[in-house]
Order: structure tokens, then sequence, then C-alpha cells
């Protein structure tokens, strides 16, 4: 049919089908939007090296664990305590929350309110995070609080006592931080059935084994 010209009525049944049926891309089209995308997001998530300007401008100079989110927490949903949840944040020199590649060290112990040490029994081994790879830096980044989370399982804790729980964070690139925080009783203390003896502190200078460090987060160590 001329451009211009009208459809006759033996055209016209023709003409609304082709209109009507879906148009096929070509497989050469395809291929090459996909090689399109596939080269743009390998370069977005191939990042530039740090060089020593950015890494003395955004290193971390500090960390805290998080006095706030940092709880006793029930994450099974049976109301009981599994453990804790901490999170460590880590701040450059703008004060700003950044990142790191490393390892945690978790250490839980006794509350010793009078004291100069308020560190007393320790109650269960260490727990070690790993964050030294793109796979746990994923899981473990929280982009809300903008800090590292962790899962520190530990059927024993009691929510109607306090805690001190400690945190060494030993950078892959040298150096290392420290922060210990106090945490609270979310229940109130039970009371002693009358005839049982309350709990009595170990003697005094009795020295607590060694014991290796766990080499997972997801429990303390059994060894």
């Amino acid at each position: 049919m001329r451009p211009g010209s009208m459809a006759g009525p033996s055209s016209m049944p023709r003409l609304l089908q082709i209109l009507s049926m879906p148009r096929a891309v070509p497989a050469g089209v395809v291929a090459g939007l996909l090689l399109l995308i596939s080269g743009w997001s390998c370069r977005v998530q191939s990042p530039y090296p740090r060089d020593a300007t950015d890494a003395a401008l955004f290193g971390p100079v500090a960390m805290r664990i998080h006095p706030i989110f940092t709880q006793i927490k029930d994450w099974t949903g049976d109301d009981r305590p599994d453990g804790i949840e901490a999170l460590i944040e880590l701040q450059d020199q703008f004060g700003d929350p950044t990142k790191a590649s490393g390892r945690v060290i978790f250490e839980l112990y006794e509350y010793r309110p009078y004291d100069p040490d308020i560190r007393g029994r320790r109650v269960v081994n260490p727990w070690i995070g790993d964050l030294s790879t793109l796979e746990s830096q994923r899981q473990r980044w929280n982009r809300t609080s903008r800090t590292y989370g962790f899962q520190l399982a530990y059927d024993g804790i009691r929510p109607d006592r306090p805690y001190v729980l400690t945190a060494t964070f030993e950078l892959n690139a040298g150096g290392r931080f420290f922060d210990r925080i106090i945490l609270e009783p979310t229940q109130p203390k039970a009371k002693e059935p009358r005839g049982v003896q309350p709990e009595q502190p170990e003697p005094a200078g009795r020295a607590e084994q060694p014991v290796a460090p766990a080499t997972a987060t997801t429990g303390p160590s059994t060894q």
C-alpha cells in the first residue's frame, strides 16, 4: 500500500492483525542490551582502591558498642532470651559512621558495681565475629543504624542480672579498638524460694582457667 493511500476493504483485516501482534525484538538487540547492562553493573561493583589520603581522611578513629540498641534479645520468638544482640559502630575523624575490616572479639562478665574493675567472673567463652570478607561485611552491616550487628547466642543468660560486655576490634590493617558497656537487667530479679540458699560467689584468689576462644558468632564455644 502506497504512502498516503487508504486501506481498502480487503486489506483492512490484515492491517488490524499486524497492528494487534506484539512487536518482536530482534535477538541481536536483546544481546546488545544484556551486554550493556552487564558492563554497567561491573563498573558499579568494582570499587576504586583507596590511596593513603583516603585512608587518612576516612579511616576509623573510634569504636563503640552501641549503648541503646545492644540488648539481651529473644530472636527465635519463644519468649526466652537467646543471647545478646550487639551493635558495633565505627567512626571516622569527622564523627561519621564508617566501615573497616578485621575481627571483633566479644566477652561477657558478671557485673561488680563496687569494685575498681567492674568486670567480675567471665561467664562464657568469647565470641569472635569476622569482618574480613565481602560476604561478612554485607551480612553484618545495618544500613539503618550504620553499625555492624552480631547475635551472641548464650542460652544461660539471665535478663534479671546485669552484665559487662566488652568488644575488641582488631583491624586487618593493624591497630585495635576497645569498648565496654553495662547491660542493665530487662526484668526484675526473681525472688529466691524460701529454704533455698542464695548463690555464693567464688572464693577470693581463685584464678579462672584459660579457655580457648570460640571461632563463630552464632554461639559460644563449648571447648
